[in-house]
């Protein structure tokens, strides 16, 4: 038999088979597990912008900004511009010069000596005009910093505890916006929550009453701040140039030494300061749209200041109207709350149309609109205001309503405005099941928000 070494002598071998079992195997499980982790790190990462996209924004506030940028679609800074049937620059009729009444003619005097008055009978004595207070802040308001898009009714739950209502923004904000990623919640939505409440006045009348009204000034917010009524005044908010949206401020006082309003911020927090000039550039792009909170037994203080042209629509109108046509066609040589001075021009043209619509001069409205768009719209504009979709709509230019719609929809898809008249649109152009769908899509953001609910029953009978 062979001799063989002893076990001190001989060296260390491992078989064959150990040697492909033993050795490797590990190696290739690692190489097998790491191409998994490969695959599954693929797939997440492919995934993880959907799964963003998913997340409600008032969780994804939350993530780091890279990860909140994955949310978003990519897309233009501004809206669409339109399609001409002119290469010229539209105008409105009269915006080069506005409307005014001729000078009287005045009459020849006689050539004999006018008759003096007796020197007994004093002649009348005027009433000195009380020169008003440098400064004004009111107080009795509760501040609350929003939660998540919540400005509008946490602005509103503020004014509403000038005038002694417990009302938070948590009370106010299931009802004015059911869907909590909504965007908007209008002036006009406002004042009919302020109406419909049925909570008493600090002074036991009862109920409260609430008035927007448009073409607002300084000085008015001034008076009204003199007569003990806070406002509400729906603003632009300029972070940067593409970062701009629209913010509610309530105005609480002002200081005309400091030349400066002071306001409660649901973002800023209470007392917070804004120069007169940056407070009209930002409310001039709501068409300086402002909401009063009264109780009943101060309405006729609050008329009195407000006066009979505020009062009545149409005068208020035209005067807003003619206001945006001279800043339209008078731009400043610098601008300080805004990212380009540039938009000034734009901001004007858009208020014109506003204005236009809301006195069903829808053709006019149209041209005012069309120039804004060749500026260069704002992409978040339509989430606020929709005048431009009613008035191409009126006209029959349901192609750039759509467009707007679709342009919009692609930077936030929760708009209710945006698809309600997209569908009317679509009903128009005879897509009657696009339009049921947008008109059921609206509801869906909105539960029983009227203009989808009328104009879904009107299509009981289209197929």
């Amino acid at each position: 038999m062979p001799h063989l070494p002893s076990s001190r002598q001989r060296p260390h071998l491992v078989p064959c088979a150990n040697l492909w079992y033993d050795w490797p195997m590990p190696r290739t499980r690692y190489v097998i597990a790491l191409i998994v982790a490969l695959v599954v790190l693929g797939i997440s990462l492919l995934a993880c912008p959907a799964l963003i996209r998913a997340l409600p924004g008032r969780y994804a506030y939350y993530l780091p900004e890279p990860l909140q940028e994955l949310r978003h679609n990519p897309h233009p800074d501004t809206l669409p511009t339109p399609k001409p049937p002119n290469p010229q620059t539209p105008t409105l009729p009269n915006s080069q010069t506005p409307t005014s009444l001729p000078s009287p003619t005045p009459t020849p005097s006689p050539s004999q000596t006018p008759t003096l008055l007796p020197s007994s009978t004093p002649a009348p004595t005027a009433t000195p005009t009380p020169t008003p207070p440098v400064s004004v802040t009111l107080t009795g308001l509760r501040h609350e910093h929003q939660g998540w898009n919540n400005c509008g009714p946490v602005t509103l739950a503020m004014v509403l505890s000038y005038w002694g209502c417990d009302d938070t923004q948590y009370d106010v904000a299931p009802v004015l916006k059911p869907d909590p990623e909504d965007k908007n919640v209008s002036p006009w939505e406002m004042e009919s929550y302020v109406r419909s409440l049925s909570s008493s006045a600090a002074d036991g009348t009862g109920g409260l009453g609430a008035i927007v009204r448009v073409g607002g000034t300084l000085e008015g917010l001034k008076a009204l701040v003199r007569a003990g009524f806070p406002v509400i005044v729906e603003t632009w908010y300029v972070r940067d140039a593409r970062d701009q949206l629209g913010h509610y401020r309530l105005i609480i006082g002002y200081d005309d030494a400091a030349g400066q309003f002071l306001t409660y911020d649901s973002l800023h927090g209470p007392d917070v300061p804004i120069g007169y000039q940056e407070l009209d550039e930002l409310w001039r792009v709501f068409n300086r749209v402002y909401l009063v909170v009264y109780a009943p037994n101060r309405w006729e203080a609050l008329a009195a200041v407000l006066g009979p042209e505020v009062l009545d629509d149409a005068a208020m109108y035209e005067r807003a109207l003619e206001t945006a046509r001279a800043e339209a066609m008078a731009s400043p040589e610098s601008c300080v709350a805004y990212a380009d001075c540039a938009d000034w021009a734009t901001f004007s043209w858009f208020s014109a149309g506003s204005s236009l619509t809301s006195l069903g001069r829808h053709a006019e409205a149209v041209l005012a609109y069309d120039q804004a768009r060749q500026l260069g719209l704002h992409y978040r504009m339509l989430w606020y205001q929709f005048g431009p979709y009613e008035s191409y709509y009126a006209t029959g230019r349901y192609g750039d309503v759509i467009a707007l719609a679709d342009a919009t929809l692609v930077t936030a898809n929760n708009l209710e405005e945006s698809y309600y008249w997209r569908g009317l649109a679509r009903l128009a152009q005879g897509d009657a099941a696009g339009a049921r769908a947008d008109f059921e899509t609206a509801l869906r953001y909105h539960e029983d928000w009227p203009p989808a609910v009328v104009a879904l029953a009107g299509m009981a009978d289209a197929p």
